[in-house]
Protein backbone atom coordinates (compact mmCIF):
# COMPACT_ATOMS: atom_id res chain seq x y z
CA UNK A 1 0.00 0.00 0.00
CA UNK A 2 1.05 3.46 -1.47
CA UNK A 3 1.47 5.82 2.21
CA UNK A 4 0.37 9.72 0.69
CA UNK A 5 1.49 12.77 2.53
CA UNK A 6 0.40 15.29 0.89
CA UNK A 7 -2.73 17.14 2.02
CA UNK A 8 -6.00 18.09 -0.76
CA UNK A 9 -4.76 21.25 0.10
CA UNK A 10 -1.19 21.04 -1.00
CA UNK A 11 -2.24 19.24 -4.02
CA UNK A 12 -4.23 21.83 -5.34
CA UNK A 13 -1.58 24.83 -4.26
CA UNK A 14 0.72 22.39 -6.40
CA UNK A 15 -1.72 22.24 -9.27
CA UNK A 16 -2.12 26.07 -9.38
CA UNK A 17 1.23 27.14 -8.52
CA UNK A 18 3.37 24.60 -11.08
CA UNK A 19 3.31 26.07 -14.24
CA UNK A 20 2.13 24.29 -17.68
CA UNK A 21 2.25 25.94 -20.99
CA UNK A 22 -0.84 26.12 -22.63
CA UNK A 23 0.30 25.61 -25.59
CA UNK A 24 4.06 23.15 -26.87
CA UNK A 25 7.20 24.53 -26.15
CA UNK A 26 9.09 26.25 -29.46
CA UNK A 27 11.89 23.68 -29.97
CA UNK A 28 14.27 25.96 -29.16
CA UNK A 29 13.23 26.28 -25.91
CA UNK A 30 13.01 22.24 -25.68
CA UNK A 31 16.74 21.47 -24.34
CA UNK A 32 16.94 24.62 -21.89
CA UNK A 33 13.40 23.16 -19.41
CA UNK A 34 15.00 19.75 -20.01
CA UNK A 35 18.27 21.07 -18.58
CA UNK A 36 16.48 22.78 -16.05
CA UNK A 37 14.36 20.24 -14.48
CA UNK A 38 17.34 17.90 -14.94
CA UNK A 39 19.51 20.89 -12.47
CA UNK A 40 16.78 19.67 -9.41
CA UNK A 41 17.27 16.21 -9.81
CA UNK A 42 20.36 14.42 -8.91
CA UNK A 43 22.11 11.90 -10.91
CA UNK A 44 20.89 8.78 -9.58
CA UNK A 45 17.03 9.85 -9.91
CA UNK A 46 18.11 10.76 -13.71
CA UNK A 47 18.93 7.81 -14.45
CA UNK A 48 15.80 6.04 -12.44
CA UNK A 49 13.69 7.76 -14.84
CA UNK A 50 15.65 7.34 -18.18
CA UNK A 51 15.62 3.60 -17.13
CA UNK A 52 11.83 3.85 -17.30
CA UNK A 53 11.46 5.15 -19.55
CA UNK A 54 13.27 3.09 -21.49
CA UNK A 55 11.16 0.18 -19.61
CA UNK A 56 7.95 1.65 -20.66
CA UNK A 57 8.98 2.48 -24.24
CA UNK A 58 8.71 -1.21 -25.70
CA UNK A 59 4.87 -1.67 -24.31
CA UNK A 60 3.69 1.57 -25.62
CA UNK A 61 4.41 0.92 -29.25
CA UNK A 62 1.10 -0.59 -29.35
CA UNK A 63 -0.53 2.54 -28.78
CA UNK A 64 1.68 5.20 -30.06
CA UNK A 65 4.20 4.68 -33.04
CA UNK A 66 6.19 7.47 -33.14
CA UNK A 67 9.06 7.18 -31.03
CA UNK A 68 9.87 10.85 -29.73
CA UNK A 69 6.25 11.10 -29.02
CA UNK A 70 6.28 8.31 -26.74
CA UNK A 71 9.53 9.82 -25.13
CA UNK A 72 7.96 13.00 -24.45
CA UNK A 73 4.67 11.61 -23.27
CA UNK A 74 6.95 9.17 -21.16
CA UNK A 75 8.88 11.66 -19.50
CA UNK A 76 5.60 14.54 -18.94
CA UNK A 77 4.00 10.71 -17.53
CA UNK A 78 6.69 10.14 -14.91
CA UNK A 79 7.03 13.88 -13.89
CA UNK A 80 3.69 14.23 -13.28
CA UNK A 81 3.21 10.72 -11.58
CA UNK A 82 5.99 11.98 -9.12
CA UNK A 83 4.94 15.08 -8.57
CA UNK A 84 1.60 13.98 -6.85
CA UNK A 85 3.31 11.11 -5.22
CA UNK A 86 2.13 8.20 -7.37
CA UNK A 87 3.76 5.10 -9.74
CA UNK A 88 4.20 6.66 -13.04
CA UNK A 89 3.41 2.60 -14.50
CA UNK A 90 0.09 2.95 -12.71
CA UNK A 91 -0.54 5.84 -14.44
CA UNK A 92 0.22 4.63 -17.52
CA UNK A 93 -2.23 1.94 -16.75
CA UNK A 94 -5.06 4.13 -15.57
CA UNK A 95 -4.44 6.31 -19.45
CA UNK A 96 -4.60 2.70 -21.49
CA UNK A 97 -8.03 1.64 -19.78
CA UNK A 98 -9.64 4.81 -19.77
CA UNK A 99 -8.36 6.43 -23.11
CA UNK A 100 -5.89 3.94 -24.91
CA UNK A 101 -3.37 6.41 -25.12
CA UNK A 102 -5.74 9.11 -27.23
CA UNK A 103 -5.38 12.23 -26.30
CA UNK A 104 -8.38 13.87 -27.68
CA UNK A 105 -10.56 11.03 -26.54
CA UNK A 106 -14.39 12.05 -25.33
CA UNK A 107 -16.45 9.44 -23.53
CA UNK A 108 -20.11 8.86 -23.74
CA UNK A 109 -20.53 10.79 -20.46
CA UNK A 110 -18.76 13.91 -21.44
CA UNK A 111 -14.66 12.82 -19.94
CA UNK A 112 -11.65 14.56 -22.03
CA UNK A 113 -7.98 13.47 -22.98
CA UNK A 114 -5.87 10.56 -22.34
CA UNK A 115 -6.81 10.20 -18.58
CA UNK A 116 -10.82 10.98 -18.89
CA UNK A 117 -11.01 14.09 -17.11
CA UNK A 118 -14.79 15.17 -16.26
CA UNK A 119 -14.91 18.92 -17.42
CA UNK A 120 -16.56 20.13 -14.30
CA UNK A 121 -12.70 19.41 -12.97
CA UNK A 122 -11.96 22.91 -14.55
CA UNK A 123 -13.86 24.64 -12.62
CA UNK A 124 -12.88 23.14 -8.86
CA UNK A 125 -9.00 23.18 -9.97
CA UNK A 126 -8.05 25.26 -13.10
CA UNK A 127 -9.38 27.88 -15.50
CA UNK A 128 -11.46 28.45 -17.53
CA UNK A 129 -9.09 28.18 -20.88
CA UNK A 130 -7.44 24.62 -19.54
CA UNK A 131 -7.93 22.40 -22.50
CA UNK A 132 -7.95 19.03 -21.25
CA UNK A 133 -7.44 17.39 -24.95
CA UNK A 134 -3.98 19.06 -24.07
CA UNK A 135 -1.91 16.26 -22.79
CA UNK A 136 0.42 18.23 -20.14
CA UNK A 137 -2.82 20.13 -18.77
CA UNK A 138 -4.81 16.71 -18.80
CA UNK A 139 -1.73 14.45 -16.83
CA UNK A 140 -1.37 17.75 -14.17
CA UNK A 141 -5.47 17.50 -13.68
CA UNK A 142 -5.55 13.61 -13.36
CA UNK A 143 -2.48 12.98 -10.77
CA UNK A 144 -3.65 15.92 -8.57
CA UNK A 145 -7.55 13.97 -8.95
CA UNK A 146 -6.14 10.53 -8.14
CA UNK A 147 -3.71 11.51 -5.79
CA UNK A 148 -6.32 13.54 -3.69
CA UNK A 149 -8.83 10.36 -3.97
CA UNK A 150 -5.69 7.82 -2.56
CA UNK A 151 -5.22 10.24 0.26
CA UNK A 152 -8.76 10.65 0.96
CA UNK A 153 -8.77 6.59 1.11
CA UNK A 154 -5.42 6.36 3.06
CA UNK A 155 -3.50 4.37 0.34
CA UNK A 156 -6.49 2.14 -0.62
CA UNK A 157 -5.65 2.03 -4.43
CA UNK A 158 -8.85 -0.02 -5.21
CA UNK A 159 -11.14 2.30 -3.16
CA UNK A 160 -9.64 5.64 -5.03
CA UNK A 161 -9.63 4.10 -8.48
CA UNK A 162 -13.12 3.43 -7.80
CA UNK A 163 -13.33 6.97 -6.77
CA UNK A 164 -11.75 8.60 -9.78
CA UNK A 165 -14.05 6.31 -11.83
CA UNK A 166 -17.18 7.22 -10.19
CA UNK A 167 -17.65 3.55 -9.68
CA UNK A 168 -17.01 4.17 -5.71
CA UNK A 169 -18.23 0.33 -4.08
CA UNK A 170 -17.75 -1.25 -6.90
CA UNK A 171 -14.27 -3.34 -7.92
CA UNK A 172 -14.46 -4.08 -11.45
CA UNK A 173 -12.58 -0.59 -12.68
CA UNK A 174 -9.91 -0.78 -10.23
CA UNK A 175 -9.29 -4.44 -11.19
CA UNK A 176 -9.06 -3.35 -15.07
CA UNK A 177 -6.54 -0.62 -13.99
CA UNK A 178 -4.42 -3.27 -11.70
CA UNK A 179 -4.87 -5.68 -14.33
CA UNK A 180 -2.65 -3.45 -16.99
CA UNK A 181 -0.42 -2.58 -14.23
CA UNK A 182 0.23 -6.31 -13.29
CA UNK A 183 -0.17 -7.39 -17.24
CA UNK A 184 1.43 -4.42 -19.28
CA UNK A 185 3.63 -1.72 -17.45
CA UNK A 186 5.23 -4.31 -14.54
Amino acid sequence: MLTVNLSVTTLIVLFCMTPLAAQPLPQALRPTLEAANQQHQTAQQQRAAQQWRMRMDAPLTRFINDPEQRQTLLTRIYQEARLAGLPPDLILALIQVESAFKADAISSAGAVGLMQIMPFWVSELGLPIDDLTHPPRNLRYGCTILAHYLAIENGDFTRALARYNGSLGHTWYPERVMRAWRDTWR
